[in-house]
């Protein structure tokens, strides 16, 4: 069968039009391509480009095609920034909007300082990596493009930990982030702890300079303090806490949030994670941090009592989902960050959107529900000012954005 690709999915498939089966899949190709494969239900298997797009490039990784940690690397940078940004645009055109956008900003090749491995045993030693694609195999990645030298580094360190903790029957995960102390690693799927791992682990930790070792929830080794910089402030994020996975990333994100914000004198920072915005802003102005995990903002605050010359900083662990900030708490403030989860924050943007605070930065990792959340707010009277894409996950489908949204 023979198929022209129209677009490409949200998954970063190609997909084709069929009058007679509907959609067709087709992993790995791009618009325009013309495609040879066989059907099997609504995806095209072992596919052949007879007519290449001109965005289609040599991937830069020698595992991108036994490797599912990446979806575009066969595409153009250009065309993965348009690509994107058409997303956005679709989004909001969904909800009967439209934006200016900035320019995007991706991050540089090898610079995720942060990744969820996969991990096993085999019969012949360890096996780490992230999943082929559709598949529960796990395909090794030592020349990886995408991750960070050190974390690429980490790996007979880790390998040594699912020798010493992993069996052949179940599949490790892997938390690996990077941190001025040393790889924070955080495994789930391990073997009971009983004494005899618990030294093996906390040698292994010693061994190969890990800073902490989280085991199922247990924190058995801390070597050095996993702290991270953020602004002026040093960080210790708790095991498996949220961080922006690039440096670069968060450093464009940040540039983004302040661009937006403009110069104020007091902002509340909701979703505020382990301080990501709050601890840099507060370098300029008065920050309220709020989030609801106890344990970032425990972290938030103890990095906010140890940095000299901020501006005051206060912080409230408090659930915005099913309480967010009411529009009488909202009076004191000029302005306001927020970055929720991917499925959004419903709630507390509609308190936002009767609120008067004359500007808002709005950070979000999904486009659908940041198209819903901003037409609450424009309903309200708010206006969309831009939009800025921050492509800090390189060669996948995942977009992140900051917007300005201000009251006239």
């Amino acid at each position: 069968m023979i198929v022209t690709i129209d677009r490409l999915g949200h998954l970063g498939h190609g997909i084709a039009r069929d009058q007679d089966s509907g959609p067709i899949y087709v992993p790995g190709t791009l618009p325009g391509e013309v495609v040879e494969g066989t059907l099997d239900g609504d995806r095209l298997i072992d596919p052949k480009i007879v007519t290449p797009s001109p965005d289609r490039v040599k991937p830069p990784c020698r595992h991108a095609r036994a490797c599912g940690g990446c979806q575009l690397q066969h595409a153009s940078d250009a065309f993965v920034a348009q690509w994107k940004q058409h997303v956005i645009e679709t989004a909001l055109a969904g909800q009967g909007l439209t934006a200016e956008f900035l320019p995007l900003v991706t991050s540089p090749p090898n610079s995720r300082r942060r990744a969820t491995l996969s991990a096993r045993r085999t019969k012949s030693g360890v096996l780490i990596g992230f999943h082929a694609r559709a598949s529960d195999t796990i395909a090794e990645i030592p020349d990886c493009q995408l991750l960070h030298p050190g974390i690429l580094a980490a790996f007979p360190g880790l390998q040594a930990l699912v020798m010493a903790g992993g069996s052949r029957t179940t599949e490790l995960s892997l938390q690996v982030t990077l941190t001025r102390g040393g790889p924070d690693v955080v495994v789930s799927g391990g073997k009971a702890l009983d004494s005899a791992l618990r030294m093996d682990l906390a040698r292994l930790v010693e061994t190969h300079a890990f800073s902490r070792l989280t085991w199922d929830g247990e924190t058995v080794a801390l070597r050095d303090r996993p702290a991270l910089t953020m602004g002026q402030a040093t960080v210790v994020p708790p095991p498996g806490a949220f961080l922006q996975a690039t440096q670069e990333g968060e450093a464009a994100l940040l540039h983004a949030v302040k661009h937006a914000l403009g110069p104020q004198k007091r902002i509340v920072d909701l979703f505020s994670g382990v301080g990501t915005f709050t601890l840099p802003l507060a370098e300029k102005m008065e920050v309220h941090a709020v989030e609801g995990d106890p344990a970032m903002t425990k972290a938030l605050d103890l990095a906010a009592r140890n940095t000299p010359n901020l501006h005051r900083i206060s912080t409230e662990t408090r659930d915005l989902f099913r309480r967010p900030l009411e529009p009488d708490e909202l009076l004191t403030f000029t302005g306001a960050v927020i970055d929720p989860p991917r499925a959004g924050a419903e709630a507390q943007t509609q308190t936002l959107a009767t609120s008067k605070i004359p500007v808002i930065a709005a950070v979000s990792c999904n486009p659908v529900t940041f198209a819903r959340d901003a037409k609450t707010l424009i309903a309200q009277g708010y206006r969309l000012d831009w939009v800025q894409v921050v492509d800090q996950f390189r060669w996948s489908t995942h977009i992140e954005l900051v917007a300005r949204l201000s009251r006239p």
